[in-house]
């Protein structure tokens, strides 16, 4: 019979180094409350990690007045991060999961990240250590109550603030140019308002917005921001400001999915506050100074719209870079006797290591157009009539019913949930399981109230589908084969252009089809 023996294993003694440990602190708001806070959390860690005889300070790693819903806009968070890549930290301490990020997707990001480089993260409020964490469910578990926690204290915030719309109450966090805040109102700064006076004189006189910016950077006017000279925008800004007038109108832009600003074309309500405070220029003023812009836009092919900035041209906004999401821009590429139009993706214009998507030739695009739209006039029996059969079949009390369901089953959860928080109060559930079932229903609640939002869209949107198929339908029907490109037919059918590769595009029209196109 064998006999194996088992040969302890001996480890050598070695003298160990000091963990080089890094805290990471941050604060949400730039208040003097949070900053005095902010200053206390780095006394604490510089306490904390020299009382350790092991560790050494790396360095303390601070964002001030900076949301924790965003990692990518958080300077020293990046800091933190390019210094573990460099190997010049061993661990890293913080205060809580929610310190580190407020967004799940993020936080596990993160962890994975310096876990590949073999950098522990302590939590010190959740007691968690990734170094001697089993898996990554509890990590998971934890990091949605945070991102939890952060969408209910903004749905809060979002609250209050609507309220002092309502009332006329809510406060300027931001004067305009022209006016400082008294703790109360909006006052007049004499010497600016006279250079807003001046700006809106010389405008409504026919003086060119490059004159009026020459000008003011050749006096040295300081700018509203103190930037180094006057540019378009800022006199664009000042022009379509309503508070010059006295009036001030609430939500102009809003807090869309993601965290992320957008402008307010409708999506939300807006209030006007007449008379709020003191007025730089009349109303008279204001309205000619908004109707000859409009003028001017409508001379140079300008055409306001939703989307992010101006279209002036057919593509303007609407070819988007299936890799980053970015719309592309338009430029002239020139040589030494020739020049082109091209469409560049945003990203890949600032930073060609974000995206790797290369441009597209302007006469490509409105060929590939030309040769989609005659495929569809050419095999419109084939392509088109069965979409539209499709559309008529949507029964309106089917999605009536599926409402239904999805409001009694959201109400189901509403009733869980409140029989998980009194199973805690009476001390039959521990900690961690009711997070875990708490996180499952609130996921369970956002797919549902996903789903219920789009069907109730769904009969307004099949319906404008519908129209738009018919219509298409009948130029199909009526139309010969298209020789060169029309802009006002693509405007008329085309929803926006996908942008796969160089070598392919997909156009999707306004009735719903994405149709793909080799270029």
């Amino acid at each position: 019979m064998k006999k194996i023996t088992e040969i302890k294993s001996v480890r050598p003694r070695i003298r160990r180094k000091k963990l080089r440990v890094a805290a990471y602190c941050r604060v949400s708001t730039a208040s003097d409350a949070q900053l005095e806070s902010l200053e206390t959390q780095k006394a604490y860690y510089e306490n904390y990690i020299s009382s350790r005889p092991d560790w050494k300070l790396a360095d303390i790693y601070f964002d001030e007045g900076i949301s924790g819903t965003k990692m990518y806009q958080r300077p020293a968070l990046q800091r933190l991060l390019a210094d573990c890549e460099s190997r010049q930290i061993d661990m890293v301490v913080t205060k809580s999961l929610s310190r580190l990020s407020r967004n799940t997707m993020d936080c596990l990001e993160i962890v994975r990240k310096l876990q590949s480089l073999d950098i522990p993260i302590y939590f010190e409020k959740e007691a968690l250590n990734t170094a001697t964490m089993e898996s990554e469910l509890m990590l998971s578990v934890m990091s949605s109550v945070a991102e939890g926690e952060s969408a209910s204290t903004a749905q809060n915030i979002n609250w209050s603030i609507q309220h002092r719309f309502k009332n006329g109450n809510y406060k300027l966090c931001s004067p305009p140019y022209g006016y400082s805040w008294n703790g109360d109102n909006l006052q007049i700064v004499p010497d600016k308002a006279a250079i807003v006076k001046e700006i809106f004189t010389k405008y409504l006189a026919g003086t060119k917005v490059i004159s009026i910016i020459d000008d003011l950077n050749k006096r040295g006017v300081a700018t509203p921001r103190h930037g180094p000279r006057w540019q378009r925008s800022t006199i664009a800004g000042i022009l379509s400001n309503e508070k010059y007038t006295g009036d001030v109108i609430f939500q102009k832009t809003y807090t869309a999915v993601g965290y992320k600003r957008r402008c307010n074309h409708g999506e939300r309500n807006q209030y006007l506050y007449k008379a709020h405070h003191e007025a730089i220029i009349s109303h008279e003023e204001f309205k000619q100074a908004q109707s000859l812009k409009a003028n001017h836009c409508q001379g140079k092919g300008i055409i306001k719209s939703s989307d992010k900035g101006q279209s002036r041209y057919a593509f303007s906004g609407k070819i988007i870079c299936n890799e980053c999401g970015s719309s592309f821009k338009r430029r002239i590429h020139k040589y030494a006797t020739t020049s082109y139009v091209a469409w560049i993706c945003g990203t890949h214009l600032k930073d060609k290591a974000a995206c790797p998507m290369l441009f597209i030739r302007n006469d490509d695009l409105e060929l590939a157009f030309i040769t989609m739209l005659n495929k569809l006039i050419y095999s419109r029996k084939i392509i088109l009539a069965p979409l539209s059969e499709k559309l008529k079949l949507i029964s309106s009390d089917n999605t009536v019913k599926q409402i239904r369901d999805l409001e009694t089953e959201l109400m189901q959860i509403t009733e869980k949930r409140q029989t998980l928080l009194r199973l805690k109060a009476e001390g039959y559930l521990d900690q961690i399981v009711f997070t875990q079932e708490s996180n499952l229903l609130e996921t369970r609640r956002k797919e549902l109230t996903i789903e219920l939002n789009s069907l109730e869209n769904n009969g307004t949107k099949g319906a404008t589908e519908l129209n738009e198929l018919k219509r298409l339908l009948y130029f199909t029907k009526h139309s010969k084969m298209l020789n060169a490109f029309n802009e006002a037919l693509f405007t008329e059918y085309v929803h926006r252009i996908h942008v796969y590769s160089r070598q392919e595009i997909g156009f999707e029209l306004k009735c719903g089809l994405i149709l793909r196109e080799r270029i």
